[in-house]
């Protein structure tokens, strides 16, 4: 639990030196006023004190291997790397040590349709089959996808080998779900190989794995929705995802240490861990728009001024993504277009966490405060999730609310 920040950073160390924030690479005609304040020394002082002994407790003491940073208004108030990217060479985490960023890939993903949608090239309400027109499920929309409300299956179940059986849920409604099994579903193995997207597509236009809910109907997070935004995204511009997301997205942004993950990077994989054992490489690890963008915490520190500073999408389209539409319970938790929310009286705070494997990520924004916490993490820890409350040292009270992970 943590103690009041006012209390517990009398009880701190001095400040170090703290790193300059990188420079972000601005699009041609989009709107980069920055309202960002520059933080005094004295500022910067208070946070990194703030920070440092909740970093102790709840990162370093319970196994922390990865990196973390924490910005406000665009300075790097704290930041530290701990550990190993590789147990068994012993190869140090540095700044430059990309990590798997895992479920954080959906916000390029959402963000790049939601760029293409201000340059005219689709809809939020075009149908799938406007892409795909084999595509087996009516009344899917690209909206639908973004929000996690298209009621399909999702691809690492029903590509896996398994069954589809019916369940009952509350209220006594009904609902189908895909039991992994070594009786696969339609009397197939499963899928055999290096899957690509292109495969997942094919697999549900051959097989029609059978959906979960009607389209806008429930929300139910789901991979295969970002997959398929990454296929539309492909389809508009002819471009392979990954090439767009380094010439359109990660080259003009500086984020020279970011890549999305595909087969020819397997032979310089580096593995995660769940303790010591290494992950292998497994079927679904190269498919990609629903995870597989690897980055490092300064390379996302400049994914996150782009987006504030409103220099890859518009800030009217970012308080479209930033809204709740997953609304069927009361409560604070939401998902916008491609981010989770925490709709708190005080301020909406908008992230996205991450788990692949041994991987295991947080994304934090706090955007009335101009703060973000970051924590990649490449050895799986649960503590990293629990560690993103840190965001309490910016908004000046203890937010009791848990982030799905």
């Amino acid at each position: 639990m943590i103690l009041p920040i006012l209390i517990y950073v009398y009880l701190l160390f001095s400040c170090g030196t703290t790193p300059k924030p990188p420079v972000v690479t601005h699009y041609v005609g989009m709107d980069t006023t920055s309202h960002f304040t520059q933080l005094t020394p004295k500022e910067k002082e208070y946070y990194y004190n703030a920070i440092t002994p909740l970093y102790r407790n709840m990162l370093l003491e319970r196994g922390f291997n990865g990196a973390i940073l924490a910005a406000k208004n665009g300075d790097i108030v704290f930041e530290d790397y701990h550990g190993f990217a590789n147990f068994q060479t012993k190869t140090l985490i540095t700044a430059n040590t990309p990590f798997h960023l895992a479920s954080i890939s959906k916000t390029f993903t959402a963000m790049v349709i939601l760029r293409l949608m201000e340059q005219g090239k689709l809809d939020l309400n075009d149908n799938v089959q406007r892409f795909f027109p084999a595509f087996p499920y009516q009344g899917v929309t690209v909206k639908d996808l973004l929000t996690h409300r298209s009621g399909l299956p999702n691809y690492l179940y029903f590509m896996e080998g398994g069954r589809s059986v019916e369940y009952t849920y509350t209220k006594g409604k009904h609902g189908r779900r895909h039991v992994a099994s070594r009786k696969a579903i339609n009397n197939g193995t499963g899928f055999e190989g290096q899957a690509s997207d292109k495969d997942v597509l094919d697999w549900m236009e051959a097989k029609k794995p059978p959906i979960e809910a009607t389209p806008n109907r429930v929300f139910k997070y789901c991979n295969t929705n970002y997959v398929l935004l990454a296929l539309i995204a492909e389809k508009l511009t002819s471009i392979p995802f990954p090439k767009y997301m380094k010439d359109s997205v990660f080259t003009p942004l500086g984020m020279t240490s970011s890549f999305i993950f595909t087969p020819k990077d397997i032979p310089a994989y580096t593995p995660s861990y769940m303790g010591r054992t290494p992950a292998r490489i497994e079927k679904f690890d190269c498919v990609y728009g629903d995870k597989c963008v690897y980055s490092t915490v300064r390379d996302m520190l400049k994914w996150d001024q782009a987006l504030y500073e409103g220099c890859f999408v518009s800030k009217p389209t970012l308080e479209l993504a930033f809204k709740g539409y997953s609304n069927e319970h009361n409560g604070v938790k939401n998902y916008g277009l491609g981010w989770r929310l925490l709709i708190n009286p005080e301020e909406t705070i908008v992230y996205h966490n991450g788990w692949w494997h041994g991987n295991n990520t947080v994304f934090t924004r706090l955007v009335k405060d101009s703060a973000t916490l970051i924590i990649l993490g490449n050895k799986f820890n649960r503590s990293i999730y629990a560690a993103s409350k840190m965001r309490s040292v910016f908004t000046g009270h203890i937010d009791t609310a848990t982030m799905i992970e």
